[in-house]
């Protein structure tokens, strides 16, 4: 799912057939399971990685088993989405797929699906939607659930809101280490944000006015590195995601070909870096995946 961007084609598989074509419009995200999968609603305490997609139902699709004799000899040797008979893999949700493989199932599935295809290669055929809905769902579930809570006093329940914008008692816990944007150098309180390196969706109310989970940044850098287009070495080297618009760092006076060290981080920071790595920083190899569903 990390490795999706906008613009990436993905083949719908289902019940046999290839039945529509979708279109990626974001970037992965962390999101609670959505409410259309089940019955009971959302399931806030499963939390997974959500890609929105525009998808474009075929007039007629195609059964890939019965053009398996094409099909079978371009199948990837790890991951693939079909066994040699053409029927599916349930243990595959999204995977990537050879060119040529992806390809030979436009052929079969005609005009239509390779005119979809094409457009997507437009350099604004897909803009990523705004905003990750699942994302601010999920958070104002959390910020009711804490407007909720009576075991929590007012003072803590205010501080533990505060904390998701990077201000309040969390950013005084930063104001203790930090001085200034790591990036920009900017010193000025007024125009920092104090930025959760675990997120404030994903840490407990300890975490989120723990001072050691967090740095200063400008709001346009701050954005960047919540969304994971940006992250850390534990040393300091700034890390720019493949997928971000190199463009739009530069207009933000983010140089994404440039090296920068932004200076070394205490044990405790480097304890949500990891996290922040591991769980939020977009991996994706670019526009230009083809994908099957």
């Amino acid at each position: 799912m990390r490795e999706t961007a906008p613009g990436d084609v993905v083949f719908s598989f289902s019940d046999g057939r290839i039945k529509a074509i979708g279109i990626v419009r974001s970037h992965a995200y962390e999101s609670p399971k959505p409410i259309e999968f089940a019955n009971a609603g959302a399931y806030w305490d499963k939390i997974g990685w959500r890609v929105d997609v525009f998808f474009s139902e075929l007039t007629f699709g195609a059964r890939p088993a019965d053009h398996m004799q094409e099909l079978a000899k371009l199948l990837p040797d790890h991951y693939s989405p079909l066994r040699a008979n053409g029927h599916g893999l349930q243990s595959v949700y999204l995977t990537a797929l050879p060119p040529a493989f992806a390809t030979a199932l436009l052929t079969i599935l005609g005009p239509e699906a390779k005119n979809l295809a094409r457009t997507a290669r437009g350099a604004d055929a897909a803009p990523e939607a705004l905003p990750a809905v699942g994302l601010l769902e999920w958070e104002q579930h959390q910020l009711d659930e804490i407007a909720a809570d009576e075991s929590m006093n007012p003072t803590t329940r205010l501080a533990v809101v505060l904390a998701r914008r990077g201000q309040g008692k969390f950013k005084e816990n930063v104001l203790k280490i930090e001085r200034h944007c790591r990036i920009t150098k900017v010193d000025r309180i007024e125009h920092l944000r104090a930025s959760h390196c675990k997120p404030w969706r994903d840490s407990n109310n300890f975490e989120r006015l723990d001072g050691e989970n967090g740095f200063l940044l400008t709001p346009t850098m701050d954005h960047l590195f919540d969304r994971g287009f940006i992250s850390f070495e534990d040393k300091g080297e700034l890390l720019v995601s493949p997928v971000a618009d190199k463009d739009s760092l530069l207009k933000m006076g983010l140089d994404p070909a440039g090296k920068l060290n932004v200076g070394v981080f205490s044990t405790g920071q480097r304890k949500y870096l990891d996290f922040h790595r591991e769980s939020v920083f977009l991996q994706a190899r670019g526009i230009g995946n083809v994908l099957a569903s």
